[in-house]
């Protein structure tokens, strides 16, 4: 398949969503301390992002004939970003995600929008400046949460 390496980092990207997906809900329940409020809301936020954001990646691989990868098996083999800490503190918390963000950021600057270009695929290309938006203004976030501190 001529555009193979594009599926395999839309799905490499796929498999980082659910990653977050599931991160994102372990916080969500697990979350203590007096931002209890706040980051509960926020996680609920975030984790309902990657829900449709993931679909939408996933139907982009359908539409350029790939198959998006189906699996917890696979998605983890495949993903870059690693599993929430069972033992993850409000700090740690808010640390490993703009990590997370800031590494899908890159991947899809060093990566993806390489990838679209060669295959001259516009509708992929957007969708990822649209996604790249969305992780940027949730490091904006981030970083506005953790100054106040």
């Amino acid at each position: 398949m001529e555009n193979q390496r594009l599926v395999n980092f839309l799905n490499q990207l796929l498999s980082n969503q659910f990653v977050m997906y599931v991160k994102l809900h372990r916080y969500h329940w697990f979350i203590q301390g007096r931002h209890f409020f706040q980051l509960h809301a926020l996680f609920e936020e975030m984790y309902s992002k990657f829900a449709s954001d993931l679909d939408t990646v996933a139907e982009r691989i359908l539409m350029i004939d790939g198959k998006p990868l189906a699996t917890m098996s696979k998605y983890l083999k495949e993903a870059t970003l690693v599993e929430a800490n069972a033992d993850d503190k409000e700090d740690e918390i808010m640390e490993q995600l703009m990590e997370d963000y800031k590494q899908l950021i890159s991947e899809i600057r060093e990566q993806g929008f390489h990838l679209a270009d060669e295959r001259s695929d516009e509708p992929t290309k957007d969708l990822l400046v649209s996604l790249l938006g969305s992780y940027e203004k949730y490091i904006w976030m981030l970083s506005a949460y953790r100054a106040y501190k």
